[in-house]
């Protein structure tokens, strides 16, 4: 899992989709991602969650059994904005055949390391979803799991990363709602209060409605199907899956068989 041409590939193209500020301020953090009490600790806390969701759609989207060893096998899926790896990794012991691209360098770095590290054979780029055109539709999955709210050009990252699904295929999001309460819980509460992220993690002008997220999906077939809450329980500080969109939510969408169906 060596650096190859394609990670020389970050083409200053015209349509870029990558923050450059918002790719400094993580690359800041790059040596904390695999710390589970470190800068990325609300991320470890939202993975079995995050994990439960995205395995069990897939399972019944694509009718495997999600209790099995592997009820992922067979599936190529694609992880934008992995960062260090911390989907990447269960994902391909579920069984999937992963590929993790991230726009900071750093972030790729870690992840490979400590694939290695673990064993696992999981391909790692570095690069945005739009220098990938040469792979439209070639993959089952797309995930896009706390990264729309970093990007510039939300309309321009969520058509290329829809054209990256095959028909029949499906996408899964994460993000955080722009609300009042995401305001004074993710944002305030979050950064200046409980100090679980550092200030100036996030932009809460960048939080995404799943309105607006449905809005760029449609025109490349993307349909939404599910939609999940995440709820924090502070007595023992685990996230738990909710009806309750006002803060963290899941998306799970599916890609038309056919242009029109």
């Amino acid at each position: 899992m060596q650096p190859t041409a394609m990670d020389t590939a970050m083409d200053s193209t015209v349509d870029s989709t990558v923050d450059n500020e918002e790719i400094a301020r993580f690359a800041a953090m790059a040596d904390d991602w695999w710390d589970p009490s470190g800068k990325f600790r609300p991320l470890h806390q939202l993975n079995p969650a995050r994990l439960t969701f995205i395995r069990d759609h897939l399972a019944a989207h694509f009718g495997r059994d999600a209790t099995g060893p592997e009820p992922l096998v067979g599936l190529k899926i694609l992880d934008i904005g992995c960062g260090g790896g911390l989907l990447t990794e269960p994902l391909c012991r579920l069984g999937a055949a992963v590929t993790g691209i991230d726009a900071g360098a750093e972030a790729i770095a870690v992840a490979r390391a400590h694939a290695d590290q673990m064993g696992l054979e999981i391909e790692y780029h570095h690069r945005p979803p739009e220098t990938l055109s040469e792979e439209s539709g070639g993959y089952d999955v797309v995930l896009n799991m706390e990264v729309v709210e970093h990007v510039a050009g939300l309309p321009a990252f969520l058509a290329a990363s829809a054209g990256l699904v095959r028909p029949g295929g499906a996408m899964v999001l994460s993000t955080l709602n722009r609300t009042l309460k995401s305001l004074a819980l993710a944002k305030i509460g979050a950064e200046y209060i409980l100090r679980w992220v550092p200030v100036g993690t996030h932009d809460w002008r960048k939080f995404r409605r799943p309105s607006e997220l449905v809005r760029h999906l449609r025109p490349a077939g993307v349909e939404l199907r599910a939609l999940k809450g995440i709820d924090y329980i502070p007595t023992d500080g685990t996230w738990v899956l909710s009806d309750n969109l006002d803060v963290n939510y899941l998306m799970f969408a599916e890609k038309a068989e056919t242009a029109g169906s």
